[in-house]
């Protein structure tokens, strides 16, 4: 049994440099969680610190993606020239490391008419999807003007993984503050903010009438789905009252496929089971801020069937993300 973890962050000295250069009022605060302990230094290396990491935890093979909040508060000529500069060093960093690594696209949201051209060239560079967020400045990620993104996906079976990301400052000021900067921080992103930004972001796609349009379209979200699945039921009628082809339980079924992010919960993985199928879970430790051991992944796994397990660490993520021939160090 090889494992693959499919939401596995890493980060630029460029990217960071231009994010901290932005105004003080435009500047995303989650980039703070990057500094705590040695998580920018894994950020930065996709060579033999990362490889070793992974050895430790027992991963054969790591797909990558840029940490949050990504190009999207950048000007558009910023966002556009990074992550072409991003997707070149994804893909140099997968030729030096083919059994180990691979690398979804970052794109240029703050400038939708260049996100279907870079990610076509992100393809053909051999990346294998995207990840995106659900708002790059006042752009939302079910605008008309991105539909060009979801279009190209569909038809080059491109996943589109959504990422997490803080809330526009008056959501946070509103739910999210008067505890203290540490707190309030918390609260905006890990604690709960930023996964019901995510949710929403994607029951907006469904809302918009996005996979009715692609049905093909597969969409990734991390966090045993961002509570989306927890409340699909319920925001079922959204689909009732926009007329939509199927409801909302059902584009969760066929359309998003969950990742764990290092949330190694058995509860999650039951209530995951109940309105999915074993084929659409990925695993992940959504490196380097989660930090589970070897012996924690392998005790996880001990709790699913041997069919069930092989598809989580390793048949589904080689579908979805075309993942062919060995993975992991020579045996």
């Amino acid at each position: 049994m090889s494992i693959i973890a499919v939401e596995e962050h890493w980060t630029s000295p460029a990217l960071d440099a231009t994010l901290a250069a932005l105004p003080a009022h435009r500047r995303d605060p989650s980039t703070a969680l990057n500094d705590i302990g040695d998580h920018l230094a894994q950020l930065h290396d996709l060579g033999a610190g990362r490889l070793a990491a992974m050895d430790a935890q027992g991963v054969d093979l790591q797909v990558l993606s840029v940490a949050p909040p990504s190009t999207g508060p950048l000007d558009p000529a910023d966002a556009v020239a990074l992550c072409r500069e991003l997707n070149d060093t994804a893909a140099a960093a997968v030729a030096d490391h083919p059994r180990r690594l691979r690398a979804m696209a970052t794109l240029p949201t703050a400038q939708p008419s260049a996100v279907a051209a870079e990610l076509e060239r992100a393809a053909d560079r051999g990346l294998v999807g995207a990840m995106v967020y659900g708002r790059s400045g006042d752009i939302l990620l079910d605008d008309p003007r991105l539909e060009d993104l979801f279009a190209v996906a569909a038809a080059r079976a491109l996943p589109v993984f959504v990422h997490p990301q803080v809330p526009p400052p008056a959501v946070r000021d509103a739910s999210y503050s008067g505890f203290g900067d540490t707190t309030d921080l918390a609260l905006a992103t890990f604690g709960w903010g930023w996964h019901v930004e995510a949710a929403v972001a994607v029951l907006r796609l469904i809302a918009r009438g996005t996979f009715d349009r692609y049905p093909g379209l597969t969409v990734v979200l991390g966090h045993w789905g961002e509570l989306l699945p927890y409340w699909a039921d319920r925001a079922n009628g959204v689909a009732r009252v926009a007329g939509l082809e199927r409801s909302v339980p059902e584009y969760v079924r066929e359309n998003i496929v969950l990742t764990c992010s290092g949330m190694l919960d058995p509860a999650h993985l039951r209530h995951a089971l109940a309105v999915t199928t074993p084929d659409r879970l990925l695993f992940s430790t959504d490196h380097p801020f989660q930090h589970p051991s070897r012996a924690e992944v392998a005790g996880f796994l001990d709790g699913f069937a041997a069919a069930d397990r092989d598809l989580f660490t390793e048949g589904n993520a080689r579908r979805l993300f075309r993942i062919e021939g060995p993975v992991g160090t020579d045996r």
